[in-house]
């Protein structure tokens, strides 16, 4: 009977301690982040409400004019974007002691319903416990795996985080052309008020008929139709803004009213070689083959047994029916492999892995095509729109307003009808929002330039500048807008 309570009490202290270290490993968490919505969180499912309190939008002032370089630095720091890449990469880097570790042991215990008499007496309880020893290869390669996957996890945050400073900076370059389309429409809808005053002044002097007046009183009404249209523009691409930034839609953030100057790149060789060797894209592409790569290595390592080693302590009691029974506990040692005799299984295995690997090397190839493609047809833009805007500011808009003073000055005397009048103030009116449409693209399209080249271009000091304000739109450009010298770049970078 005493034995019977011995057996009884250790069963009882083993699933103690098997079930206390089994719920201890349950609680702990150790990301604040986590834990913060975790607890926002009830039971069950989460609701709008609960996450928004959890992950809550950072306050910050960003009304009135910004510098693009500061509405990039608040992206970087606060966009959930780039939140999620962030803890990608610290989840992915997180798995690598995990594939690099042995399998937890197996800790077991045997009772018997019907004691088993031997010659050292009563067997009646038995504890096991197990271990698997894979290939220490085999170990390796999983956690080369694991840093493989953190490799594209980190790959992919540097893209991420360039898309989003080129959303920043194409929402940004936007709200810059809409302000300056509302300005320039406003400032020509005040010039055309002018040139209604004076075709009412020559109706009532009979001079004219009405039809002038009635003409430019409709012109009015279309300019204020297109200024309800541009407004409207603005209020969304304040609200696209806003999204990038992480604040809030009604956030009255603004382009400052003159930009730098700039240029586009003059090396296409250049820009290619560096698209290839830092387009984070391709990067991720190659840490991804690297990962199919090692996933064909332990695929083909499944062929190779794992070991398991294990301990069995069976209690003895002294009891029996054994005349020589002295009740000495007995330890049994076991060792033991799989048998990978099902190879058509591992076959298909490392064929699955190998294909794998040979696709993501084919998408690597689709992809350093599209990057030169994007390259070339990015770097042909630039360069036209480049040229436009300097055709523009030296040719076609110092041309159209001397145009409109002069047609102005004859309409008051009664040399050009007011038709001709109209028709090249809507002609000025539409090459001064055109430059700024040129000029918003041309920044677009280097920003697109520079995601796609892996980072900033390094640009010249000379280039094209910002226009001078509407009322002096003649003096925006003068003759050396153009740079004089080629712009000096590094030396290629080598793949």
């Amino acid at each position: 009977m005493a034995n019977f309570h011995r057996s009884m009490l250790l069963r009882t202290v083993v699933l103690l301690v098997l079930c206390v270290a089994g719920c201890r490993s349950t609680k702990a968490i150790r990301d604040p982040e986590y834990a913060r919505v975790a607890s926002s969180m009830p039971l069950g499912q989460p609701s709008p409400a609960n996450v928004a309190a959890a992950t809550p939008a950072p306050v910050i002032d960003l009304s009135g004019p910004q510098p693009v370089e500061r509405l990039v630095q608040v992206a970087l720091s606060q966009n959930p974007d780039i939140q999620a890449a962030r803890k990608r990469i610290e989840a992915a880097a997180h798995m690598v002691p995990v594939e690099a570790s042995l399998p937890d042991p197996m800790l077991g215990t045997t009772a018997y319903p019907a004691p088993v008499q031997t010659a050292a007496g009563q067997q009646e309880f038995a504890l096991n416990v197990n271990q698997k020893f894979p290939l220490r290869k085999k170990l390796d390669v999983r956690a080369g795996i694991a840093e493989s996957k953190a490799d594209v996890a980190r790959a992919q945050f540097a893209a991420i985080e360039l898309a989003t400073v080129e959303q920043v900076k194409l929402a940004y370059y936007e709200l810059y052309y809409l302000q300056q389309a509302i300005e320039i429409t406003e400032t020509e809808e005040q010039e055309l008020t002018t040139i209604r005053d004076t075709a009412n002044a020559r109706y009532k002097a009979t001079l004219t008929n009405q039809q002038d007046v009635l003409r430019a009183d409709l012109e009015l009404s279309n300019i204020a139709n297109e200024l309800i249209r541009l407004r409207q523009q603005f209020d969304s691409a304040q609200a696209k803004l806003a999204k990038t930034l992480h604040v809030s839609p009604q956030t009255d953030v603004t382009a400052l009213p003159n930009l730098s100057a700039a240029a586009a790149p003059q090396d296409l060789d250049w820009l290619e070689q560096r698209a290839i060797a830092a387009r984070p894209e391709l990067h991720a592409k190659l840490a991804a083959l690297e990962r199919d790569r090692r996933s064909a290595q332990l695929a083909r390592l499944d062929y190779i047994p794992d070991l398991t080693l294990g301990a069995t302590w069976i209690d003895t009691a002294s009891a029996g029916i054994s005349p020589v029974a002295n009740g000495r506990d007995a330890v049994l040692l076991t060792a033991g492999v799989n048998l990978p005799i099902y190879r058509k299984r591992i076959d298909s295995s490392v064929r699955s892995a190998e294909a794998n690997a040979v696709a993501t090397a084919r998408d690597y190839d689709s992809l350093r095509d599209a990057t030169l493609e994007q390259v070339a047809d990015l770097f042909a833009k630039a360069r036209s729109e480049q040229d436009l805007l300097t055709l523009f500011g030296e040719d076609i808009l110092p041309k159209a307003r001397q145009t409109l003073d002069v047609s102005n000055r004859a309409y008051a005397v009664g040399e050009v009808d007011f038709l001709q009048l109209i028709d090249n103030f809507r002609l000025l009116l539409r090459y001064e929002v055109a430059y700024q449409r040129l000029e918003a693209s041309f920044r677009q399209t280097v920003a697109s330039l520079e995601r796609v080249t892996g980072g900033p271009l390094p640009m010249m000091a000379e280039g094209i500048s910002s226009p001078e304000p509407v009322e002096a739109a003649t003096d925006a450009f003068n003759n050396d807008g153009a740079p004089e010298q080629p712009m000096q770049l590094p030396p290629p970078i080598q793949e």
